[in-house]
């Protein structure tokens, strides 16, 4: 497999690597010191979601961010892992690879799913789910939604005409504003690099396709790791009501809320987001390394 080049300019860029672990080529950030953080952006990002939030963490602790298979710089190394289970498993299998020791994990959107599935399979003192997306479709989105995921994964040069037709400047602004949430240029000009890159494109349609949340939310109510569940009140993508009510079921969550704000909420609200995250870090004993 052969590495994607990455921008110039992309946030932390001096800070990437790529590591070869089976079955996938990752693109991995790594950066400050004390206990280990996991990282994980949600369906269709990359590790510049964490541009804004990363500068207020790594004081404190080691931070390491990656993009998920094929999505962003990390080469696919087999379509068929791109499940929740699979995307789980792999981690688990990368972090052995490498030795690290994520004391915990946060995760955006699909993110916080892949986190909690994490949380299953590997200790962890705390995990941080950010707009968490742990809710299945209702309705007739339950079947047609999934179809039509699995239609666009395997039909040709759908991914290439996909980021033809929607990698424009306005296009990905639209996209972004409908999830609720405002950032800023830059910000908006990293996914649309993203979307113009049809190997991105096809791993999250091939993940969109291979996703299915239900053992991991029957499972909810015997999870052990506290957690807390953090969500912006104007989040369009994934409502809010949907991490209240995990909180509800799993034993030692705590919901909170930055009002204002959508579903990339730790883009635009970054100190507030870790006005809330550093705390409860704190609380569950991830403690920062001390200042000499």
């Amino acid at each position: 497999m052969r590495a994607l080049k990455i921008p110039h300019n992309w946030p932390f860029r001096d800070t990437s690597r790529h590591i070869a672990s089976r079955p996938h080529l990752w693109h991995v950030q790594e950066m400050g010191a004390g206990p280990t953080l996991l990282l994980i952006h949600g369906a269709g990002g990359a590790t510049h979601s964490w541009r804004n939030l990363i500068p207020l963490l790594v004081p404190h602790y080691r931070v390491i961010a990656f993009d998920l298979p094929g999505q962003g710089f990390t080469v696919l190394g087999d379509r068929a892992r791109c499940g929740l289970d699979a995307v789980a498993q792999d981690i688990a299998t990368l972090c052995t690879h490498e030795g690290w020791q994520p004391a915990a994990v946060i995760g955006h959107s699909a993110g916080a799913a892949i986190a909690l599935r994490l949380a299953e399979i590997m200790p962890l003192q705390a995990v941080i789910g950010i707009n968490a997306a742990l809710s299945k479709f209702e309705g007739m989105a339950g079947w047609l939604f999934p179809a039509v995921a699995k239609l666009l994964a395997i039909t040709p040069f759908i991914p290439q005409i996909f980021s033809k037709l929607a990698g424009t400047p306005t296009q990905v602004h639209d996209l972004l504003v409908s999830t609720g949430s405002h950032i800023e240029p830059a910000g908006e000009a990293q996914y649309l690099h993203l979307v113009r890159m049809p190997s991105h494109v096809d791993a999250t349609l091939t993940m969109m396709a291979q996703w299915t949340l239900d053992a991991l939310l029957a499972r909810l109510g015997q999870q052990k790791t506290p957690c807390l569940l953090l969500t912006g009140s104007n989040d369009r993508a994934v409502p809010p009501s949907v991490s209240r009510k995990a909180a509800e079921v799993i034993p030692m969550a705590e919901p909170a809320t930055c009002a204002g704000f959508g579903h990339l909420v730790h883009e635009e609200a970054a100190a507030q987001v870790a006005s809330l995250i550093l705390p409860f870090l704190a609380q569950c004993g991830v403690a920062p390394q001390s200042k000499a």
